[in-house]
C-alpha cells in the first residue's frame, strides 16, 4: 500500500485550518494541525512532515520564526500562507528558508497545483542519485555532493567519507576504531585520535550548529543524530 503524504497545517484560525484539512484530505494527503507556535515546533522537531502550511501570524510563536527554527532541523517543503501581502513580508519569508508564499484569501486549485510542485521538486530532487539524508543534510553519493538546505558544502573526499559512514549509522553509537577501520581502512597505521580532528574539520563546516549533527559519546566516540 503506497504511504500517503504527511502534511502539517499550522494555523491559528480553526475554521481555516479544518477547511484546509477536509479539502486536503479529499484529495488523498494525510493532514494534521496545530493552532500555535509552541506546539507545532514541538511536533515539527518529533515527527515526519512532507509538506508543512504556515501561517505568519500565530500565538506565542510566529511563522517566521518556526520557518527559520525548522530550517534548522529538516529541509522538509514549507509554503507559507498569509494575509500579510507585502513585498517585504515575502522577501524574508523565501530568504529564510520558505518554498513559497500564497496570500490569504486563495484559490484552492491554485494551493493544490502549487502544493503539488513543492512535492514534485521534493522528488525530483531524490531522484537526482543515491543520497543519504541527516536533518537538512542531504549527501548525493554519485557526485560527492553536500548540500545543507539549499548551500552547497565544500568538503575534502575524506570529510566526505567521514560524513557520510556517519550518517549512514545515524543514531547508531561508533567507537573510533570502528570509524578507522571503516573510513581509513585496516591498514592504516597512525593514531585513532585522527578521527577527533577530521570530526572537527566536519562540524566546523557544518555551522554553528555542527554539534547537534555529530555528538560526542565520552570514553566511546560518536553518533550522528536526527
Amino acid at each position: 500500500m503506497t504511504e500517503k503524504t504527511h502534511i502539517l497545517i499550522v494555523e491559528d484560525e480553526k475554521q481555516i485550518a479544518r477547511f484546509l484539512q477536509m479539502e486536503l484530505e479529499h484529495e488523498g494527503y494525510e493532514c494534521g494541525i496545530e493552532y500555535n507556535g509552541a506546539a507545532a515546533l514541538d511536533r515539527i522537531g518529533q515527527e515526519h512532515f512532507d509538506l508543512i502550511l504556515l501561517d505568519i501570524m500565530l500565538p506565542d510563536v510566529d511563522g517566521l520564526t518556526i520557518c527559520k527554527r525548522t530550517r534548522e532541523l529538516s529541509n522538509v517543503p514549507i509554503m507559507m500562507l498569509s494575509a500579510k501581502d507585502d513585498i517585504e513580508t515575502k522577501v524574508v519569508s523565501l530568504d529564510i528558508g520558505a518554498n513559497d508564499y500564497l496570500t490569504k484569501p486563495f484559490n484552492s486549485k491554485e494551493l493544490f497545483a502549487r502544493i503539488r510542485v513543492l512535492l514534485r521538486e521534493r522528488h525530483q530532487l531524490a531522484d537526482r542519485g543515491n543520497f543519504l539524508q541527516l536533518n537538512d543534510i542531504t549527501l548525493f553519493l554519485d557526485r560527492h555532493e553536500v548540500m545543507k538546505g539549499t548551500k552547497k558544502l565544500k568538503l575534502t573526499k575524506k570529510e566526505f567519507e567521514l560524513l557520510a559512514y556517519l550518517v549512514r549509522n545515524k543514531n547508531i553509537v561508533l567507537s573510533r576504531s570502528r570509524i578507522v577501520e571503516e573510513v581509513w581502512g585496516y591498514d592504516y597505521i597512525g593514531d585513532t585520535n585522527i578521527v577527533d580532528v577530521y570530526i572537527r574539520y566536519l562540524r566546523s563546516k557544518l555551522g554553528p550548529n555542527g554539534r547537534n549533527y555529530i555528538r560526542t559519546v565520552r570514553g566511546v566516540g560518536y553518533v550522528a543524530e536526527d
